[in-house]
């Protein structure tokens, strides 16, 4: 497994911060604010895999492109960022040592709460 930081998901999710597209929830909130697997499938009919991989830090480039496998580390609900979302990936990154995936991630939060 080859997960690097999704350059184009970083530039979604910055472009979410700038355009205040932002929910400001609690840190345990992700697991029930995530996209379930209905939601997900629904946005990838109608938008296609690489727009779904817009809303990911992590892109495993050894996994088949038009699969959701390829993607990892979700930052939000096809609407929003989340602010939760950010914190566990921050946190789940470096406990796996995906060093650039953690520092994106804290960097997004500096972001978030510069107000």
């Amino acid at each position: 497994m080859t997960i690097k930081l999704n350059d184009a998901g970083l530039r979604q999710a910055r472009k979410l911060i700038k355009d205040s597209r932002i929910a400001r929830d609690a840190r345990d909130d992700w697991s029930e604010h995530a996209p379930d697997t209905e939601q997900e499938n629904a946005y990838i009919d109608k938008h296609g895999y690489t727009e779904y991989g817009t809303w990911h830090l992590g892109e495993d480039s050894d996994k088949t492109p038009e699969t959701k496998g390829r993607y990892s580390f979700p930052f939000g609900d096809f609407r929003r960022l989340h602010r939760c979302a950010v914190l566990a990936i921050e946190s789940r990154a470096a406990q796996n040592n995906y060093d650039d995936i953690a520092k994106a991630a804290k960097s997004l939060l500096e972001e978030l709460d510069k107000d």
